[in-house]
């Protein structure tokens, strides 16, 4: 039974449709990615479920409750921004436990709910601290626990890694994972990068336009995307496509059943690039990124550009003649309007 339920939202910013009827269920406990490009309404979703914009039209129901025009102070849901939105003058205890002090919690539980929080989150040294004697790592934990102090049904997450650096995004992940894990709270987390979607996601939806594309676990979006965006979308590097007929030994792999104007899809993974005298279409190598365990070679077959990734490292050299081989049990095939028609398991 769903514990969050958007039933056909909408939402309208004077004549600009942002929400085009938004139809969702979230399993209580689940996490949940909204993952799309900049632009495509999942920060604006989010906020409506906040309630800190107004749902033109449509329901939002949690755990059996109609939310859907209930202040945003009502609705049991804990909010961490890009931002941070920490309090300067503060000490992490006092912005942990502001909410509670509002909400006139007794100091006793409020001392009680703020270090466990703090201990959970690795914070308890930095309890006396201000935001501006913090690192950003630290600084966006303060609001995590901000938030786990309110205990609240979900928690929303709004591209809640963007201001840090690589490496701090790395470990924050890690962290945001291992704590929805011990909480066991229902979380929706909105970002435009798909590594932080496929890393922490129970299911991911993916947004284009308004409008949800596609809703499933990480390796189905992968393995069996619904259409040339999510295709595109998910996966780094992209998938590749190919016009039918444009390398004909390609488009022939399908066994008939890519039109005419479709497309062929293949993961860089399912490419195999191999010395010119070996086995596979004629091509160039345009480019080589030796990212150390992963080695990505940018090709051009028959005016076509592909990326192969293998695991190996590899002699080549920019500008070397080479022979370039697709797997078929790597093929993906897509309809003119870009739906898939057929994916790997169902080629032959």
């Amino acid at each position: 039974m769903a514990y969050l339920q958007l039933k056909n939202i909408h939402k309208r910013f004077d004549d600009v449709h942002v929400i085009r009827g938004v139809d969702l269920d979230i399993r209580q406990g689940e996490f949940i990615v909204f993952v799309g490009p900049s632009g495509c309404g999942k920060s604006t979703l989010l906020r409506l479920i906040a309630g800190l914009e107004h749902i033109t039209s449509g329901g939002l129901v949690l755990d059996g409750r109609d939310i859907t025009h209930m202040p945003s102070g009502q609705r049991d849901l804990a909010m961490v921004f890009q931002s941070y939105a920490l309090y300067p003058h503060m000490s992490v205890y006092d912005n942990m436990s502001f909410a509670l002090r509002l909400a006139k919690v007794p100091k006793d539980e409020i001392r009680r709910k703020v270090e466990h929080a703090a201990d959970q989150l690795r914070l308890t040294p930095y309890l006396r601290r201000t935001p501006r004697e913090l690192s950003g790592g630290q600084r966006q934990r303060v609001a995590i626990g901000r938030a786990i102090v309110r205990a609240p049904k979900v928690f929303l997450f709004d591209e809640p890694l963007s201001n840090l650096d690589a490496a701090l995004r790395g470990n924050t992940r890690v962290e945001i994972h291992k704590l929805h894990v011990a909480l066991g709270a229902t979380s929706i987390y909105v970002t435009h990068d798909q590594v932080e979607a496929m890393t922490l996601a129970d299911r991911v939806v993916v947004f284009k336009d308004g409008l949800i594309e596609q809703v499933g676990t990480p390796l189905e979006l992968y393995d069996r995307p619904a259409n040339r965006f999510v295709a595109q979308f998910i996966g780094m590097p992209s998938m590749n496509l190919v016009a039918a007929g444009a390398i004909p030994a390609f488009s022939a792999r399908s066994g008939g059943r890519l039109a005419a104007d479709g497309l062929l899809g293949v993961r860089p993974e399912g490419l195999r690039v191999h010395a010119a005298d070996g086995a596979g279409e004629p091509g160039r190598v345009d480019l080589i990124e030796a990212l150390g365990a992963d080695t990505l070679i940018h090709l051009a077959v028959g005016g076509v550009p592909l990326i192969a990734r293998q695991n190996e490292r590899t002699p080549l050299r920019v500008g070397d003649a080479v022979r370039v081989e697709l797997d078929p049990t790597q093929l993906h095939l897509f309809d003119a309007q870009g739906q898939a028609i057929a994916h790997p398991e169902t080629v032959s």
